[in-house]
């Protein structure tokens, strides 16, 4: 527990950090005990973290934070669903009900306390951009379909700096040929 107060929210903590301290048997069975006494919480199998105290009780950490740190932890890219990045761009008024991300990694749902999150399987080419505009556009565009491209590219062309839309029409190679092709004729046109 004094390793785990000593990290950021939201960090994961696994048993091959502790094996210094004993077989991983051992750590195995410690880490189960402070999940079973409500001191961490189970992310995954093997995966935990600590739950953050706060003037008003005991919360789980930040969704973002735990998927960032361990798509780090994996070497895993990630990115938001479409669906939210929609939201994001004022695309759609829709909030998506369940949290989603697109990762490299393996398709999987994880549970943080009552919260339980998705990890879908992407093509590279929708992680494209993971922290721009642009990409959020990317996510946008694949999640509204081929036949509300076009009207919001140009809602979101005027939204959009000259250089996230630089950004976008450099990766049209990697993106599917009806994507690249509104994208193509929007910022060329």
């Amino acid at each position: 527990m004094k390793r785990a107060s000593e990290l950021p929210e939201g960090t994961p903590i696994v048993a091959k950090e502790f094996l210094h301290l004993g077989r991983r048997a051992a750590v195995d069975q410690a880490l189960s005990r402070l999940r079973r006494s409500n001191r961490l919480l189970r992310v995954e199998r093997g995966v935990y973290v600590q739950p953050v105290e706060t003037r008003f009780g005991v919360r789980p950490p930040s969704v973002s934070k735990v998927v960032e740190a361990l798509a780090s932890l994996k070497g895993e890219q990630l990115a938001p669903h479409g669906a939210a990045s929609a939201n994001a761009l004022r695309l759609t008024t829709q909030v998506p009900v369940r949290t989603v991300y697109l990762t490299s990694g393996r398709s999987r749902r994880l549970r943080l306390g009552a919260q339980e999150m998705e990890l879908r399987h992407a093509p590279a080419w929708q992680l494209a951009l993971p922290h721009r505009p642009a990409g959020q556009v990317i996510r946008a565009l694949a999640w509204l379909g081929p036949k509300e491209g076009l009207k919001s590219l140009s809602f979101l062309g005027r939204a959009l700096p000259p250089s996230e839309l630089e950004a976008l029409a450099a990766t049209r190679a990697q993106l599917p040929a009806w994507m690249a092709h509104q994208i193509g004729a929007f910022v060329n046109g």
